[in-house]
């Protein structure tokens, strides 16, 4: 088994089962990850999935490097086109993808990282990219999506120096949003994932596109897909129900629609 999966309702909780690998992406776990994405995706009540690893060690330690060893470089090939179509299809899910980085996230395992929305480390935890320091570059979307998330100038830093930065640093470098004691890294991920799962899932769908794909555009440019976005939220029946929830003093409940 190279993935568990908690059922939690609006919430899932997907863990690499390959801690004696340091849970590194193997052909098997990707082929999980694939799987999994491709459920989730017809799921319609899940709103949020926490990825996280198995044990206290690592999160992913990246590519599992004795595999490697094995393939061909048409095999090479053919992994790593399949892992870059995985990263994608975690950032451009309408579900929102939270990384509970418990240990080492490096190479591969950071680009996983990445590729979610959001990010919680337990104190201690390592995350780099250093492909360069073997002779490679980072390959699934590390290059493009650390100087997203955190500047070119600090990406330039990290990878081009290849070191590795602790939960800490990470946090001050905006890589990671928040910073937790190993014992209670689930609970504080799952409690994140908690908040946005109680959101309209057509807004967190529509806010997660704004953000994605408004970025690079020019701001007037970016400002009309918001506008698209938002206009999108008004016909749903999730908007009636907020206000509805909001006279009466409760709760909304949520369906999508």
């Amino acid at each position: 088994m190279e993935w568990i999966v908690e059922d939690r309702g609006e919430i899932e909780l997907w863990t690499i089962a390959g801690e004696a690998r340091r849970n590194s992406i193997s052909t098997a776990m990707l082929a999980g990850l694939n799987a999994e994405l491709a459920r989730a995706a017809g799921r319609r009540e899940l709103r949020c999935v926490v990825i996280t690893g198995q044990g206290d060690k690592a999160f992913c330690a990246g590519a599992d490097l004795k595999e490697r060893a094995g393939m061909s470089t048409g095999q090479v090939h053919a992994f790593h086109r399949d892992l870059r179509a995985a990263l994608r299809a975690i950032e451009s899910s309408p579900k929102v993808f939270l990384a509970a980085v418990n240990g080492a996230a490096l190479g591969g395992g950071c680009e996983l990282a990445l590729a979610c929305d959001l990010r919680v480390a337990a104190a201690g935890a390592e995350l780099g990219l250093p492909e360069v320091g073997l002779g490679i570059i980072p390959g699934g979307g590390g290059t493009q999506r650390l100087a997203r998330a955190i500047g070119v100038a600090r990406a330039k830093d990290l990878i081009l120096t290849a070191r590795r930065v602790k939960a800490e640093e990470a946090a001050a470098l905006g890589l990671v949003s928040a910073v937790v004691a190993p014992g209670r890294l689930r609970e504080e991920a799952l409690s994140w994932a908690g908040l946005v799962a109680r959101n309209a899932p057509v807004s967190l769908r529509q806010a997660k596109r704004a953000i994605d794909e408004g970025f690079s555009l020019p701001m007037e440019e970016a400002l009309d897909l918001e506008n698209r976005m938002y206009q999108d939220c008004l016909g749903t029946r999730d908007r009636v129900e907020a206000l509805r929830a909001f006279a009466e003093k409760r709760k909304p409940v949520f369906t999508g629609e």
